[in-house]
């Protein structure tokens, strides 16, 4: 399926040929994740305006997705993370014909205290009261899995903000 081609909202995952698919877009989100808490952000701009997320954006020419993840930290929050591990291959097709593939990245330990930027309001929550209903519809399908220690890999398809179908598999390594 070429990345500029709209779907309908009765395609399947199983209906994509990812072995050839192509992305629009490929990005990172980075979780620091200490004490039992996770640093979230409300999203101020771009793709998920308004829902809350983890920092991250768009991956840079030349720029590998562990470098994305530490530079867009930094450019959002105002922190350095430290001890990156990947944990998550996210693959989005949405029906308007935008696709983005993404890597989540854990990290333990940061260097500086969170800030507001024109990008995004940090906060620290308790990873028991992460407020699932205001974040993307397929956070509450993988993360859980990620935050246990599990790496998975995952593919989603969305009619806008609304999660159409998914597969999430659980991987041993990347």
């Amino acid at each position: 399926m070429n990345q500029t081609e709209n779907i309908t909202v009765k395609t399947t995952v199983n209906d994509i040929d990812w072995a050839n698919w192509k992305y629009t877009e490929h990005a990172v989100l980075c979780f620091i994740r200490k004490e039992g808490k996770v640093l979230l952000i409300h999203k101020k701009t771009g793709l998920g305006t308004g829902k809350i997320n983890a920092p991250g954006g768009r991956i840079e020419k030349g720029e590998t997705p562990m470098e994305a993840a530490i530079r867009e930290t930094i450019e959002e929050v105002c922190v350095t993370p430290h001890n990156l591990e990947k944990m998550a291959d996210l693959h989005f097709i949405f029906t308007n014909g935008y696709s983005l593939r993404g890597h989540a990245f854990f990290a333990d330990d940061l260097t500086g205290e969170p800030e507001a930027t024109r990008e995004a309001d940090p906060f620290w929550v308790d990873e028991s009261e992460i407020p699932w209903d205001r974040m993307w519809e397929d956070d509450p399908e993988w993360l859980p899995l990620a935050l246990s220690g599990q790496k998975i890999s995952g593919r989603f398809i969305f009619d806008e903000d609304t999660m159409v179908d998914r597969i999430i598999d659980k991987i041993s390594s990347f």
